[in-house]
This record gives C-alpha cells, structure tokens and sequence, in this order.
C-alpha cells in the first residue's frame, strides 16, 4: 500500500521539482481559468504552490525565511514581504492574477494562528479560502485514506492518523529541524546559521546525522507512544527528513515499515494548495 501510494505521490513530486526556482511554468494558462494556490509558512521556508482545477501541478517556488518559529508567525511583515515577492514572481511567470489561496498551520496551534496565517496571505492581496492543518494538506496529496502521516516541520511534528478517509487523531509535538539545528550548534559551539547551513550539506550528511540522529529517535517515539492508534502505512514527509537515513532510524524505533516520498518538503505545501476551493 505504501509503495503504491509513493509511486503515484513521487511523480508529481519530480514535476513539481523540476519547475521549482525554474521561473517556468509546466503548463500554460489564461485569464480565466481556475488556478489552485497553496501557501506554506514554513520554521525555513515560505513555499507557494500553484495548481489547475484538476490539481494538476502549474507552477511553484519558495524563499528560505526567518519569520516563522515553531510553526508560527514571529514576523509578520517578513512573511508578507517574502510572499509578496514570491506571489510577483509566479504572476510574471503565468501572465495571470493570483486571487486566492489556502494556508496551514501544525495540529492544535489554535485559531489565532490561524487568523495570522490568513491575515499573511491577504496583506498579498489574495483572498485566504481556509487554513488546513498540515499533516492532513500531506495527506490530501498523498491521497492517504487509512494511514498515518508525520509530517516534520523545522519547529514541530505534526501526526495525524486516517480510517477510511476520516480523521482519528490529530497531535503535534514541538520538535523539529530547528531542534536538529540546535543540537548541532551545540556540538560544534557555532551559531544558529552556521549550524543550519551544515545539517543542509549533502557532502557531511553522515557526520551530521550520527550528531541528530538522538533527535529523529525522539521524533519517532512520540509516534510509538501513540500505541495501537497508529495506523499503517506510517509516511513521515517535511523538510527534517532530508536524510537517506531517517526511515531507516523511524523504522527501528517504531518496529514497522515508514515511507518517505521523494523530495518530502514540497509534499504538504501541494496538499495545501488542493484545498484552495
């Protein structure tokens, strides 16, 4: 079930790859057609999805930031100013007006971060349609309907469980990338963005990962310790988990099968944008 609910997912993910800081669209549009857009506020990154009415991938791009901690907003006018940017780009690209667009938060961060999120998106000039929690936007992509789906953001980790299309169980843990980030400051004795341009190095992916490697554990018994709630297939996505080895670590802990979907930091950010109705 697993491999067959990545295999679908995965090939979205390369296309929506592919055009990522292109500045091209996969496909053409017009005045008048129905675009879906999606707006991840991410602890790292601002990410805006452009999709058709089919959900069909149009067009994306995103901007590493400062403005969000923990999963919410700390900068206001950075996060609008980023989107802006980002919202001008994709409307030079597309030749068209951006109107709408949907948000998210992490699980249980309570209306009022709701309320910042949708007050971000329209100081852009859009008209914010809803705000969805994250793990199930993963899930909405990932067209999950009985699983479970972690989804690991730079401040936190979200878990949401699914039975037969619905909802059971929803949490969310304040641990995340940044905590990686963290923890390897603290081995090396270097400042916050030092530590994050080395946890993103691909060439000391495993001196750095033996460092967090304590950290992803921690993230995956937060899982173990929901019990018999958890349903399979367990599908961890989000930025944090951009390391060859963290399912094989996930999968130790939690003594079961975890999935990762290629390039999993792009796989909520276009869930997001397919709520956009």
């Amino acid at each position: 079930m697993g491999d067959k609910i990545l295999a679908n997912s995965n090939k979205q993910l390369k296309r929506f790859e592919s055009i990522v800081n292109s500045d091209k669209a996969l496909k053409k549009v017009k005045e008048g057609d129905k675009l879906k857009v999606g707006v991840d506020l991410g602890t790292s990154s601002i990410v805006l999805t452009v999709l058709d009415k089919d959900d069909n991938i149009v067009y994306g791009a995103y901007e590493y930031d400062h403005a969000v901690q923990d999963g919410i907003v700390v900068n206001f006018m950075e996060s609008v100013n980023i989107l802006r940017r980002l919202k001008a780009k994709a409307e030079e690209v597309l030749g068209v007006e951006l109107k709408t667009a949907c948000g998210a938060i992490p699980p249980k961060t309570g209306e009022k971060s709701a309320k910042v999120v949708a007050n971000v998106i329209e100081e852009t000039g859009m008209l914010c349609t809803g705000v969805e929690d994250e793990p199930t936007a993963a899930a909405k992509f990932l067209r999950l309907k009985t699983g479970t789906v972690v989804d690991i953001g730079g401040g936190t980790t979200g878990i949401s469980i699914f039975q037969n299309g619905k909802l059971t169980h929803v949490i969310d843990e304040a641990t995340g990338g940044f905590h990686m980030t963290l923890v390897l400051g603290g081995r090396y004795k270097i400042k916050n963005e030092e530590a994050e341009k080395l946890k993103r190095n691909k060439d000391k992916e495993e001196e750095v990962y033996s460092v967090i490697k304590p950290v992803v554990e921690k993230m995956a018994a937060i899982v173990q310790n929901m019990g018999s709630e958890v349903n399979d297939p367990v599908i961890v996505v989000g930025g944090a988990t951009n390391f060859d080895e963290f399912t094989k670590t996930f999968s130790k802990v939690l003594k079961r099968k975890v999935y990762k979907p290629l390039y999993p930091q792009f796989v909520t950010p276009l869930g997001i944008a397919m709520f956009d109705n």
